[in-house]
């Protein structure tokens, strides 16, 4: 046999979690697959890009003061907590990294965020699974998998794919249970879309040692491109991940597009009504076809056809595609009888309209 170098044990029966955007995607696909920000971007952040003239042969910043002020100053944080990424994902892996011993224990949810049981795995940890309630996360179920090589817990909320959000009651619940010596991370990408009833995770982490929050520009502030997330953590946490954590992380574009974006408040607050008024009311044109969809607290939703005769989530995909109109499937998160839809522009969503009603009616319903 001929020796060549072997990857760890750990990721042998690793299943990776890519996006699927599939190749030479065309730019008139109308993409609502990948919970991106239906509006784009605040205008502001194109302005200042197209008329950068910094340096780009110096490196950035280890890490970019202003983004962090302005990180800081919207939502009322210590700053010396902060810590940016490339992308939440990054940070995601340096807990990892950090916390976890080959042959720990992570915990993730039963349909959270596929990265989560991937950067376990790659650092060498056994990720276990916590089995939902309806689609929803429960925390009896997160406590009854604890066990002595329990180190990290990860929990998104609202959820991704699945929508739902666990009540400011069941986090103080879980946070209650939970062993101190356990690190709790809440990935809380989809909160700015929230309006009423999510735990404040920024004041949860200031009033522990155990407790982490982390955030990303990717969804409401719309700069999925540029890679950007940020954490907030407790003080001795944060200096292990500034001690870990590669030195030119985040790049000047996306340090600049984060502090602008930030402060961009009307943008914001478009985004949210945009997005609120959207929900509801393509959930009720879905509703008149007799497409089920789950309620959602984030900017999509999951399409259910368990129930449905003749028109499968599958198929459905298919006949969409044709119409240059893209949904993500859930066979990667074992729901294979749902696609996930995520809210675009006004006019994606009509055509999103029409479309489906000429696919029900091409078949029969």
């Amino acid at each position: 046999m001929i020796n060549k170098p072997k990857p760890a044990d750990s990721i042998q029966s690793l299943v990776s979690y890519r996006p699927a955007f599939g190749k030479n995607v065309s730019k008139s696909l109308i993409r609502l697959s990948a919970n991106e920000n239906g509006l784009g971007c605040s205008p502001l952040v194109n302005q200042a890009i197209r008329k950068y003239e910094g340096e780009i042969h110096r490196y950035p910043a280890q890490q970019d003061e202003a983004l962090v002020s302005a990180i800081s100053s919207r939502f009322k944080i210590n700053p010396e907590r902060i810590v940016t990424g490339n992308g939440s994902d990054e940070l995601i892996y340096l807990l990892c990294t950090a916390f976890l011993n080959p042959g720990d224990e992570a915990i993730h949810t039963q349909y959270g965020f596929l990265v989560f049981p991937q950067a376990i795995k790659i650092a060498g940890g056994v990720p276990v699974v916590a089995q939902d309630d309806h689609y929803t996360v429960s925390v009896d179920s997160i406590i009854a998998k604890l066990s002595p090589k329990t180190k990290i817990v990860f929990l998104a909320n609202p959820n991704n794919p699945t929508g739902t959000m666990l009540s400011e009651q069941e986090i103080k619940r879980l946070v209650d249970l939970l062993p101190k010596s356990v690190l709790l991370v809440l990935d809380w990408a989809y909160s700015e879309y929230v309006t009423e009833g999510l735990a404040d995770a920024a004041q949860l982490v200031d009033a522990s040692e155990n407790i982490v929050m982390l955030r990303t520009f990717s969804k409401l502030f719309g700069l999925a491109s540029l890679r950007l997330g940020w954490g907030y953590f407790p003080s001795e946490i944060y200096s292990i991940l500034q001690s870990i954590r590669p030195p030119f992380s985040v790049n000047q574009l996306a340090a600049l597009a984060g502090r602008i974006a930030i402060e961009d408040i009307a943008f914001q607050e478009e985004s949210v009504s945009h997005n609120h008024f959207w929900m509801k009311e393509i959930v009720d044109r879905l509703d008149e076809m007799g497409v089920q969809t789950h309620p959602s607290k984030t900017n999509f939703m999951l399409l259910d056809f368990k129930r449905n005769t003749g028109l499968t989530a599958k198929l459905l995909e298919t006949l969409l595609i044709e119409h240059n109109i893209q949904l993500r499937s859930m066979s990667p998160y074992g729901l294979p009888d749902m696609l996930r839809m995520s809210i675009g522009k006004s006019d994606e969503m009509e055509q999103l309209t029409m479309s489906l009603r000429q696919i029900m009616q091409q078949q029969g319903r």
